[in-house]
């Protein structure tokens, strides 16, 4: 069972990387040659993108290319600490991204499915959906098995008999900690985020003058 906010990576080509490195020239009508500038300007893009390692979902690149709905303080707060960067709609997109380009998104989408688990009404819907999550997350050598630890997967197994709607909240916790210690900091050092705290500071500076 994937969560409905999976996002799709793509990786950028050796080729087009090899490519944006390349000055064009083009000859002039009287024999000299000219950098044609737009060429160059496309290809300093294409640069950056390679330098991203892999390509923004969609929804949060229109994000940040759309001056009216940027915000550049929302990128910066994301750094103060995990809750902020999950509470953000685009950073919460751009951190599954990044996990998701290094395989290893299963804890944050562990930890959304119980967030949507716990708005759940009806009593015949939260015993169904708690089996499924059992099954792809808790249970050893689960298609998606989450780190946590034996006493831990104990519980939650006798639990979802007579489920309720905090059932996994000791393995959500565990889940958000690792994310906190291991996956937030490395986004943090990541060259995807560093690149959108320079388009923030770029914008912001652009939008104060």
């Amino acid at each position: 069972m994937r969560h409905s906010t999976s996002v799709q990576v793509h990786r950028a080509t050796s080729q087009d990387c090899l490519a944006a490195n390349m000055p064009v020239l083009v000859p002039t009508s009287a024999g000299e040659q000219q950098v044609n500038m737009d060429v160059v300007d496309e290809r300093r893009k294409q640069r950056k993108r390679c330098n991203l390692g892999f390509r923004l979902p969609r929804r949060v690149s229109l994000h940040f290319s759309n001056a009216e709905r940027f915000i550049p303080e929302e990128t910066m707060l994301w750094s103060q600490s995990l809750e902020s960067l999950l509470t953000s709609k685009y950073g919460l997109a751009t951190f599954e991204a990044f996990l998701k380009s290094e395989f290893s998104d299963e804890n944050i989408e562990f930890w959304l499915i119980c967030e949507d688990f716990k708005k759940i009404k009806s009593s015949f819907r939260l015993s169904s959906r708690a089996k499924k999550i059992y099954k792809t997350y808790i249970e050893a050598q689960a298609p998606k098995e989450i780190n946590i630890d034996h006493k831990t997967r104990e519980l939650i197994r006798r639990n979802v008999k007579t489920p309720n709607a905090v059932c996994f909240d000791e393995a959500q916790r565990i889940v958000f900690s690792l994310m906190e210690k291991d996956s937030y900091p490395r986004f943090l050092r990541s060259n995807v985020y560093r690149t959108l705290l320079d388009t923030a500071s770029s914008v912001s500076h652009h939008y104060s003058k």
